[in-house]
């Protein structure tokens, strides 16, 4: 019996040392396709400059994203105070953002836009009787809506100017403050 599962022994090693041959032979290939995926002849196109505004727009996304706590929580009467505590946050986060770029010799300029702000709480802000949520209104730039009895801000709209050595690119853009 000894001798019996000596040669079991012998048979399962050969067994996991062809299987370890096996998956090594395997895995060339794949480590060839990995090798390929990086590559791009036209290397110019993979490390082309953004769109103009595109730096922009992400970093305000993230200030009216951060912002948008601001109203929540003031009454949907007490509404214009909501919207100027959001405007206390966002001003000098605005400035903030036209000024990081100018290092980078990108000149910006942002300002809110009040006629698209009104344009896109009439077209997104539903009017009928069963909608989820109460009103909406463009104040300042920005879209507040009533929620519970409570101000929410709902986006911001932006003009913004982008000066860079590819020229001036003019955006009217609304930032979503829910991201």
């Amino acid at each position: 019996m000894n001798r019996a599962s000596r040669v079991c022994g012998d048979d399962r090693g050969q067994t996991v040392l062809v299987a370890a041959a096996m998956l090594a032979l395997a895995l060339i290939p794949l480590g060839f396709a990995y090798l390929q995926l990086g590559y791009h002849e036209d290397v110019a196109a993979s490390t082309s400059p953004e769109t103009p505004g595109s730096e922009t727009i992400r970093l305000l996304e993230r200030a009216v994203y951060d912002a948008g706590g601001e109203a929540t929580g003031h009454p949907w009467q007490g509404r214009a105070g909501a919207v100027q505590q959001v405007n206390a946050s966002l001003a000098p986060r605005e400035r903030d953002i036209e000024a990081a770029q100018v290092t980078g010799g990108t000149v910006v300029r942002t300002e809110r836009n009040e006629s698209t702000a009104g344009a896109w709480a009439a077209e997104n802000c539903p009017n009928s009787a069963g909608r989820l949520f109460g009103d909406c209104e463009a104040l300042g730039g920005m879209i507040v809506q009533e929620r519970a009895g409570e101000t929410h801000l709902l986006a911001v709209a932006y003009d913004i100017r982008v000066v860079d050595d590819r020229g001036e690119t003019a955006l009217t853009v609304v930032i979503r403050a829910d991201g």
